[in-house]
């Protein structure tokens, strides 16, 4: 029978044979999931022996990590900004750099009166942005949208599992809103180039939604539709915050270009990457 530290010795060096991102911590995630304990508590039992039962399950998982499948798709969660969310294929998975924008956009809010405040979350996915934010913002109106049936079927599951009060509506861009205005609007869009498409790693590139990824062949396109449809649909003083993809900013810059904007603002990531553009009108 063998210990814990040895299995998870062992599998770090399997996945790192077969080139696998991360394979440290995607050993880790899958044997905490096994055993049902935190990634922390497997250190504190390195001398612990695996059941036969628990090693095959873990085995079968390791298989699918050798495949370049996405942990957070094997073990079918994320934590995400105070919110543990289901993911599947369907619907991407959430990024660090999301988390980011959230945080931004939390801070940017908490000194406003929500009550009556509405927010919309456009392209919404999981919906890790507006739910992450209804959690922390418990009396703004969170409405989310998304054109992919199976990918809103996991955003109402997710609000359903984290016990938020919110409306999803299915769609296509803003025509879920039609007649309706908003006071914060935040969309992460499709933003990766056609081109850009076909250079991603395999664990994107196989397993994850092309549709929630490729924003058409230059990438802004949806930016474009934004800029062109979006303002009929915005309260006095609304905020717009967008996650764009890396050197996007200028572009960005150009398409909202309109004075109709009263404040733009380009926000970089932790890389210093053009990651987040905010829009506000009067």
């Amino acid at each position: 029978m063998r210990s814990l530290g040895e299995v998870l010795t062992l599998s770090i060096q399997y996945l790192k044979d077969k080139k696998v991102e991360s394979p440290r911590l995607t050993a880790e995630l899958l044997l905490a999931y096994i055993l049902k304990k935190q990634r922390l508590d497997l250190y504190m039992q390195f001398e612990a022996p695996l059941e036969e039962m628990e090693l095959e399950k873990f085995r079968l998982l390791l298989k699918r990590a050798s495949l370049h499948e996405p942990v957070e798709y094997i073990v079918e969660q994320v934590d995400f900004y105070g919110c543990l969310l289901s993911v599947s294929p369907d619907v991407l998975i959430p990024r660090p750099e999301t988390e980011i924008l959230v945080d931004k956009i939390v801070k940017e809010i908490r000194k406003e009166d929500l009550r009556d405040k509405i927010l919309w979350d456009i392209c919404a996915g999981s919906g890790c942005i507006g739910l992450s934010i209804k959690k922390k913002n418990p009396l703004l109106k969170v409405f989310l949208s998304d054109n992919s049936p199976k990918a809103l079927a996991v955003c109402k599951k997710n609000a359903k599992e984290n016990d938020l009060e919110v409306e999803c509506f299915l769609g296509d861009f803003l025509t879920p809103f039609k007649g309706m205005k908003a006071h914060y609007v935040v969309c992460n869009p499709p933003y990766v180039t056609e081109e850009e498409y076909e250079t991603l790693q395999p664990s994107v590139k196989i397993y994850e939604p092309k549709q929630a990824l490729v924003g058409g062949e230059r990438g802004v396109e949806f930016y474009e539709r934004l800029a062109k449809e979006l303002p009929e649909h915005l309260a006095p003083g609304a905020k717009v915050f967008l996650e764009l993809g890396s050197g996007q900013g200028k572009v960005l810059s150009e398409i909202f270009s309109s004075s109709f904007w009263v404040r733009k603002e380009l926000l970089f990531d932790y890389a210093g990457h053009d990651r987040f553009f905010f829009l506000e009108i009067e």
